[in-house]
């Protein structure tokens, strides 16, 4: 059982990842990087996406668990 700290500082740290990766999906066509490596960063952002929705629904269903 996780304490409520430990939950406040998972989803603290979701709610970066999820704005780093909104910053990086709309900065990536903007740099004008050669297509490769846009499509690496945007890549990226969706990994930082589908990590922090894992995180969220796992603390989702650790709550419902209490």
């Amino acid at each position: 059982a996780q304490t409520d700290e430990q939950h406040r500082r998972q989803g603290r740290l979701a709610a970066f990842v999820i704005a780093g990766s909104g910053l990086a999906a709309i900065a990536a066509p903007l740099l004008g990087l050669p297509p490769r490596f846009e499509i690496l960063i945007l890549l990226a952002a969706l990994g930082g996406f589908a990590w922090a929705m894992i995180v969220l629904a796992r603390m989702w269903l650790s709550g419902r668990k209490d």
